[in-house]
């Protein structure tokens, strides 16, 4: 994560400094996996749909969260939670970029009560298969 960034992120108000806490890290990572598990374990259908796509999204969170407390860092919010996968060296790269996306899909779900689709759903499975394994392998180094 760059330093000017990060600096920026707690001039306002967004980070702030903690002691690294590898312990809740491991926590998280593991809650994240075992959310992640479960929500794939889940048939996908119209109605589960919503379901699925928060429960992938709160794993990608504890993700970044884990990160960030690795880092020495506490975020404020979601977003500054999940922005700290975005410099993460994995094969697809580009895939971080859907995630805030992802973030505001799962906001509308959550604060204005739309359903989310089978087809959100599936591309939120299909981005934990493709890259939630990676992120678990860089964040758990």
């Amino acid at each position: 994560m760059n330093k000017e960034r990060i600096t920026s992120l707690v001039n306002e108000g967004k980070l702030r400094p903690r002691q690294p806490d590898p312990a809740l890290a491991k926590s998280l990572i593991t809650s994240a996996k075992t959310t992640a598990a479960v929500a794939l374990s889940i048939k996908l259908e119209e109605q589960s749909a919503t379901v699925i796509f928060r429960e992938i999204y709160e794993a990608i969170r504890q993700l970044g969260e884990a990160r960030w407390i690795l880092l020495g860092y506490q975020p404020d919010n979601h977003e500054v939670s999940l922005e700290s996968l975005s410099d993460l060296d994995i094969k697809n790269k580009v895939k971080l970029n859907y995630i805030d996306r992802f973030r505001k899909i799962r906001n509308d779900a959550n604060y204005r009560g739309f359903s989310v689709s089978e087809s959100q759903a599936r591309e939120m499975l299909g981005f934990w298969k493709a890259c939630g394994g990676e992120i678990i392998e860089k964040i758990s180094k």
